[in-house]
C-alpha cells in the first residue's frame, strides 16, 4: 500500500520519473521545473540561471547576481485529469557584499483529496496529499569567469495518513544538498557583434531515502545529474535584439537494489555513494509487460530551448524536451513569452505534448518577478 502511494505521488507529479521509474524514487516534485522562463525553453536553465530561480537550476548562477529578485510560479498540475491539482514555487535572492549571493525557497505540491481503502477495497475515509520542500543555497564567485554553489533543503511529503495492515502510515522526511558550478567566458567579439558561452553543472538532492512506515523500505531522493550550455549572442551593434541558444542534459542518480534474505527478494534504496558510482552503467526495468535494458544513452534526458530578446524587455520562447519512452517518456515542445518593465516582470510557459492525451498536454506556468 505505502509503495503504491509512492506511484501515486510520482505520476500525479509527472516529472522526468514517468511510469517506468516511478518505482526508483520518492517525492519525484523536486524535479518540477518551476520557473516558467526555463520551461519555455525546453526545460534548459543550468547553464542561465539568471535569476532567483537559479536555486533550482544552477546555485552557482547566483553568485553572478547582483540584484535582490523576488519570483513566485503557479501552475495546475496535469489540467487535463480536472483533479485540482497544482504547483506553487517562491523563491528569492540577495547579494550580499563581501560575502556572495543567498537565496531561499519554498516548494509546494497540492496532489488533492485521497480515498483510503483497506486490502479488501474498503472505503475507510478520505484524505488530503501534498509535499512540500523549503531550504537555502548559497553562490560564491571564485572569478570573473567561475562561480560555485551550494544548497539544502528539509522536504516533507505526506502521501497518507492512519494506518495500512496495521502499520501506522507517517509523513515521509528527509533532507537534500546541492553542489554546483558555472563556468561563464568574457564577452566575445563576433564581427561588430558581442556574444558569451556559459556552461554549468548540478549535482541536486542528494541525501538519505525517505521512508513512510516504520518497517518498509526507504526509496531515494531523485537525486538529479543536471548540465548544459548556453551561448547569448547580440543581432546587431547595439545590442538591442539578442538571441539566446541553451541544451541541458540531464540523468537520474539514484538506484534500488535486490536484497535476498531469508528467501524473500527485496528492494531498496543504495547508499548516495553508492548510487552515484552505479548509476553510470546499464540496467534492467520491467515495464509491466516485459523487461528491458536502458543503456547510459537511454537514461538521459534533453531539452534544447531558444529565447529572443527585444531591448531587454519582450521576449518569444521555444524548445523541445525528449526522454527513452521506458525512462519517463515525456517528449513535447514548449512556448513562452516574457516581459519586463522597470522592476516588475511576467513569464508564461505553454507544453505541447507530441503523445495525445497526455497528463502533461496543456500545462501552462505563469511566473510573476519582482527586482529591486
Amino acid at each position: 500500500m505505502i509503495r503504491r502511494l509512492c506511484l501515486l505521488a510520482a505520476f500525479l507529479s509527472c516529472t522526468g520519473l514517468g511510469h517506468a521509474q516511478v518505482g526508483i524514487t520518492a517525492v519525484p516534485f523536486l524535479q518540477i521545473e518551476p520557473d516558467s522562463r526555463a520551461a519555455g525553453m525546453g526545460n534548459t536553465g543550468v547553464a542561465i540561471a539568471d535569476n532567483a530561480s537559479a536555486i533550482f537550476w544552477n546555485p552557482a548562477g547566483l553568485a553572478f547576481q547582483r540584484q535582490t529578485n523576488v519570483s513566485i510560479t503557479h501552475a495546475n498540475w496535469l489540467p487535463a485529469f480536472n483533479a485540482n491539482l497544482f504547483y506553487d514555487y517562491l523563491v528569492g535572492a540577495v547579494h550580499v557584499d563581501g560575502i556572495g549571493t543567498i537565496g531561499g525557497h519554498i516548494t509546494f505540491l497540492n496532489l488533492g483529496e485521497q480515498t483510503r481503502t483497506d486490502e479488501t477495497g474498503l472505503e475507510l475515509g478520505r484524505f488530503n496529499s501534498y509535499e512540500l520542500a523549503a531550504g537555502l543555497s548559497y553562490g560564491y564567485e571564485v572569478s570573473d569567469n567561475l562561480a560555485l554553489g551550494t544548497g539544502f533543503r528539509f522536504i516533507y511529503s505526506s502521501l497518507a495518513s492512519g494506518s495500512v495492515g496495521g502499520q501506522r502510515v507517517n509523513p515521509g522526511s528527509s533532507v537534500g544538498l546541492d553542489l554546483a558550478a558555472m563556468y561563464r567566458t568574457n564577452e566575445l567579439n563576433i564581427g561588430n557583434k558581442i556574444g558569451r558561452f556559459q556552461a554549468g553543472v548540478n549535482l541536486s538532492n542528494i541525501g538519505p531515502g525517505v521512508q513512510y512506515t516504520d518497517n518498509a523500505q526507504k526509496d531515494p531522493l531523485p537525486t538529479m545529474l543536471r548540465f548544459g550550455w548556453a551561448f547569448t549572442m547580440e543581432l546587431d551593434q547595439n545590442g538591442v535584439n539578442t538571441l539566446t541558444l541553451a541544451q541541458d542534459i540531464s540523468k537520474v542518480m539514484a538506484r534500488n537494489e535486490q536484497v535476498v534474505a531469508n528467501g524473500d527478494t527485496t528492494f531498496q534504496s543504495m547508499p548516495v555513494l553508492k548510487a552515484l558510482v552505479k548509476s553510470w552503467g546499464p540496467f534492467e526495468r520491467n515495464t509491466g509487460i516485459e523487461t528491458v535494458e536502458l543503456s547510459f544513452m537511454d537514461q538521459l534526458m534533453i531539452g534544447v530551448g531558444l529565447e529572443y530578446t527585444y531591448n531587454k524587455l519582450f521576449s518569444l520562447r521555444s524548445g523541445y524536451y525528449s526522454e527513452h519512452e521506458y525512462n519517463g517518456n515525456r517528449k513535447f515542445v514548449t512556448l513562452g513569452a516574457g516581459l519586463r518593465y522597470a522592476m516588475f516582470g511576467v513569464d508564461f510557459s505553454y507544453i505541447y505534448t507530441i503523445e495525445e492525451d497526455h497528463p502533461l498536454a496543456d500545462t501552462i506556468r505563469l511566473s510573476v518577478l519582482l527586482n529591486l
